[in-house]
């Protein structure tokens, strides 16, 4: 099973910042258990939310500063608070800042937010990896311009 938990990315800045948003339905698979009655978003997903919007950023970081294509790989969490329960309806912008980046790893200051206020927050370490399959790179660029809304060439 594969989930996307970004919808659209509203900002995109290469090397420096990028904004994302989710929009929280009742239709979400995992609200089936989690829990009955009272469906809350796991923080785990919050979390993969995050980094799916931290790793993109840092891959587009590494190919612009070093012109290496790499896949993302979250190896670190540093610094995780939860702060409130994410319900159905609500809405999660996600904000991701890069702090670091070389050839072999990046760090990324991240946070969700609902109306302004705050979710969640972590600090995300990936290391790069080399990945040398031209399908699965097509596919990620597609799925990074429906994100961001840039139409197809």
């Amino acid at each position: 099973m594969r989930f996307f938990l970004i919808d659209r990315i509203t900002r995109w800045d290469v090397g420096k910042t990028a904004e994302a948003r989710k929009n929280v339905a009742l239709s979400e698979d995992f609200f089936d258990d989690h829990f009955p009655r009272r469906p809350v978003m796991p923080g785990v997903l919050i979390i993969e939310g995050m980094a799916q919007l931290a790793g993109l950023l840092l891959e587009a970081s590494l190919r612009a500063q070093f012109q290496r294509e790499a896949k993302a790989i979250l190896t670190i969490l540093d610094k995780v608070k939860f702060r409130d329960m994410v319900k159905p309806g609500d809405t999660l912008i996600y904000t991701t800042d890069v702090l670091s980046l070389n050839e072999v790893s990046g760090k990324a200051a991240v946070r969700a937010t609902r109306e302004g206020r705050l979710i969640a927050a972590t600090e995300m370490i990936f290391s790069f990896r080399t990945v040398d399959d031209p399908t699965l790179e097509r596919r990620r660029q597609v799925l990074l311009d429906l994100w961001r809304g840039t139409p197809d060439d």
